[in-house]
Formats: structure tokens, sequence, C-alpha cells
């Protein structure tokens, strides 16, 4: 007897050491609310579903351990019983007569909270609700360097609170009125010994089928509720605009049917100076077209006519591009220098075989701006300056194209 005891008292040991945290696998506080425990065995369970991990016996074991966690966590009784005595507690208390934890099936449990046979669209011929489309602004930075971010959007979601039953107390009956149909036969009278039948919806049930006689008061019976959610957005280095990244069945939740996918387009937000260093870059106001980049440059006329100048540009990653021109160099306006291997980087998914990193060009289009006035001791200087040159090499533009020089002579004219 006593070694039985031993060996019993050994095996709760080793359950209570084999055994991950319930807190730890959720990725959760001891003081984590229900709202919490809920939102994080939503998030792990799509994670580690078999249905996305095929062939992984580990997601495999993950999303059962989930499915686990959440059934004693949920539970007021369970998780005082847990928090009290870890799993050696919950043990004894399955063996002792206790009450269970609701849910035994992992994918029963799945299904109450998303719909459909536990699955993801594998269930035979089960509805599939429609697709959501959302639209995702993000810098230029953001396109250039690559990030991971957050974004929020509001769906319907099945009712945490019923589990998608629609009552408080989880029990629900068959209208009836239609049988569980949702459909009644009505039999109208045309005219004396005509009759026509009419199918309508059951006006007892609504057309569901079922009757709940103590409404969830969340949901208000109805099943399902608006909330938002966030999703963790990885945006890759290079990727184009307007490109798609889709989630698996994260639209629009219903105990009908299997949700559908969220499907973001990635856009690019209007270029504004923002409050943080990084934000305040020149290479903000750059403007993109497929892998190449465009910046304007302003000089000043003399620096256009004379050279002897150097800009440092700040690019979206911090590094500077160096523009300059020696003295004597000219640049005419509206020039457009192109710089290889400074534009954006180009998407992995574009890329050639064996190559694995490639930039476009940074397009520089230079501006000249001319002054609106000058000094009246500089405008004698300049033009006796201009003066002397024009005289000794200067070229008379309408002499070289075969243009009549000089005021034109007047004509007479015949009156009408």
């Amino acid at each position: 007897m006593l070694l039985r005891l031993l060996l019993f008292l050994g095996c709760m040991v080793m359950v209570a050491l084999c055994a991950e945290d319930f807190y730890k696998l959720l990725g959760l506080n001891k003081d984590a609310s229900e709202r919490e425990i809920k939102k994080a065995y939503r998030t792990l369970s799509k994670k580690y579903h078999p249905d996305k991990n095929p062939g992984d016996d580990t997601a495999h074991e993950k999303f059962v351990a989930v499915a686990e966690a959440y059934d004693i966590l949920i539970d007021e009784e369970t998780r005082r019983i847990y928090d009290q005595y870890g799993h050696e507690g919950i043990e004894q208390h399955k063996r002792g007569g206790g009450r269970p934890a609701q849910h035994h099936d992992p994918f029963d449990l799945f299904s109450r909270f998303f719909g459909g046979s536990g699955h993801f669209g594998h269930g035979g011929g089960e509805r599939r609700g429609p697709n959501m489309e959302v639209r995702v602004a993000v810098p230029l930075r953001d396109f250039y360097n690559g990030r991971t971010t957050e974004f929020t959007v509001e769906k319907q979601a099945v009712c945490s609170a019923c589990e998608g039953s629609g009552s408080e107390d989880g029990h629900v009956e068959t209208c009836d009125m239609c049988g569980g149909r949702g459909m009644v036969i009505q039999r109208q009278q045309l005219a004396p010994g005509l009759f026509q039948q009419v199918q309508t919806h059951c006006s007892k049930c609504g057309g569901k089928g079922k009757t709940i006689k103590h409404p969830c008061p969340v949901c208000g019976g109805s099943r399902v509720v608006r909330e938002p959610e966030t999703h963790e957005l990885h945006i890759e280095k290079g990727m184009p605009k307007g490109v798609r990244i889709t989630y698996e069945n994260e639209a629009d939740e219903s105990p009908d049917w299997v949700a559908g996918d969220l499907i973001v387009h990635l856009m690019e937000t209007d270029p504004h100076l923002g409050q943080q260093d990084h934000e305040r870059t020149d290479g903000t106001f750059f403007r993109r077209r497929g892998k190449d980049l465009f910046w304007r440059e302003v000089l000043s006329l003399r620096e256009a006519w004379m050279g002897d100048w150097t800009r440092n540009v700040t690019h979206l990653d911090g590094h500077i591009v160096q523009l300059s021109r020696k003295r004597g160099e000219v640049v005419q306006p509206n020039t457009v220098e192109v710089i290889e291997n400074e534009g954006m980087p180009i998407w992995h998914q574009q890329l050639p075989d064996g190559i694995d990193e490639a930039f476009g060009a940074l397009h520089v289009e230079y501006v000249v701006v001319l002054p609106d006035q000058m000094d009246k001791s500089m405008e004698k200087d300049f033009w006796s300056v201009w003066e002397k040159w024009r005289k000794k090499m200067g070229v008379s533009l309408d002499k070289e194209n075969g243009r009549p020089e000089g005021p034109m002579p007047s004509q007479g004219h015949d009156e009408l």
C-alpha cells in the first residue's frame, strides 16, 4: 500500500514537472482577465491549428495544449484550483468528482469559437463566409527598410461569452413551431376551393430553428458581436505598392460558416514631416516609381552656373547620398542625374535566381532658381563682366538659327 502511494506521488510530481505552465503557454500574466484569456486562445489556436501546419506534430501538440490551458483558466473553479495547487491539483480535482473542464475535444472548442467543423474549410461542403478587404497605409520608409507593425480592424466575431450559442446558460431548444427548420408552410385561400401553400420564415424563432429562453447578455442572443481585432503586419523590403497580403480565415466570423479571408492592400501614405528624427529625413519626400526613387534638388543660379558645391541628402535608412559639382561644372535646368543602386530595394520575390539583394536607381532632377532682383552695384559689375565676355566669346542665337536680327521694319497696309 505504501509502495503504491509513493508511486502515485511520484507520478504526480513528474506530471507537475513536465507540464508547461498554462499562463506561460498562453503568454499571460496570472492576473489576466477573462477577455485576455479568450483573446490569447483565439490567436494561438489559429497559429498552431493542424490545418495550417500539416505534418507538424509539434504544432498539433501545441494546439491541444493551448485548448487544455484555456479549458482550465476560463473556468473560475478550476482556475482557482490551478492557481493554488498547480497541475497536481487539477488531476486530483478530476479524479475526485469535481466538475471537469467543459470541452475535451480541442477541435470542438475551436469550432465553437470560429464556426464550422473545427477545421479551416475542410468540413466537406461547409458554408464559407465572405472575404474582407481593407487598406493599410504605411510611409515609404517602411517599404524601403521593411518593418513589423500592427493594424486593427473591426469585424464580426463569434461571441466569446456564450461561445456562439446565444444563450446565457448554454441551453438552446429546438423551435416547436417549425421543428428546427426555420421555415413554416402557410396555406392561403385564393378563391373558393382554390388554395396556395407559401413557405415563410418562422415567426417564433425568426427563421433560426432554435429558441433561447435566456439570451446572452453580451450579444443579446445574436451569437455574434462587433469588436476590434489587432493583427501583426510584416512589411518586407521592396514590397510594391498595392500588394495584397492574405490572412486566412480572419474575416467576419459566424457559428453558421467558416470565416473567409482578410485581404490587406498595402498602400503608401502621403509624405509629411514627423516628430521623431528618423521621420525627418530628406528621403521622406522621395517619390517612388517601381524600383526607382525620384528626388528634386534646388540650385541657385551661382551653383548651377559656377559649380563648386556639395549637398548631403539623407536617405530613407539614414545613410548619406552626396551630390556635388566641381568649380566650373555647369548644371542645366531640369537636368536629371541617375545614381545607380540608390533606389528602392527590389522585393525578394522579384529578384533573379542567385541574387540576394539589388536596388533600383535614384533620379535627381535639378531645378535652378533665378534671383527676383539684384543689388545695383552687383548688377553693374555683373553686366560689365558679361558684356566683356559676350563680345569676345559670345554667340548670337538669332544668327546661328538664321533668324532676322534687330527690329522688324514697319510695312504699310491697304485699308479695307
